[in-house]
């Protein structure tokens, strides 16, 4: 029996170690998921300013630059991005920028890893681009 008691105890070790990991999994995406809550309600309390202070010419070129800064780091999948935008500018309202945000916030999550990547990217274009037009 001293056979069985071996193995037993690998595996009872085993399952403590992935449960340890498992754990670690869980605490490190609901990290990432508050941290994107929080960065989606700062990023619709910028550009809901921006729509706010800014001409539709300023929105516009801010499109295209932050459009321009995705594709010089390579992020090709927001092709729908840009549709969106286009149609946040032809609305131009508050509303339509927030909907824009929502919109593509929703199809980021819908997808896997790479999008949580992608959308990582696309924030940090977002920032450098805000900083660029609206340097301090």
């Amino acid at each position: 029996m001293s056979k069985s008691s071996k193995p037993t105890n690998d595996w009872d070790k085993l399952w403590q170690e992935y449960s340890k990991v498992l754990e670690k999994w869980k605490e490190v995406f609901e990290t990432f998921q508050n941290t994107t809550l929080e960065m989606q309600k700062k990023y619709n309390e910028v550009i809901g300013i921006a729509a706010n202070e800014s001409s539709k010419d300023t929105m516009k070129q801010f499109g295209e630059n932050w459009q321009k800064a995705m594709s010089k780091s390579g992020v090709d999948i927001f092709k729908q991005f840009s549709d969106n935008w286009e149609k946040a500018m032809n609305e131009y309202t508050s509303n339509a920028f927030k909907q824009f945000g929502e919109s593509w916030q929703k199809a980021m999550s819908q997808s896997g890893m790479e999008s949580f990547k992608s959308y990582g990217e696309m924030m940090s274009k977002f920032a450098e681009t805000w900083k660029n037009m609206w340097p301090k």
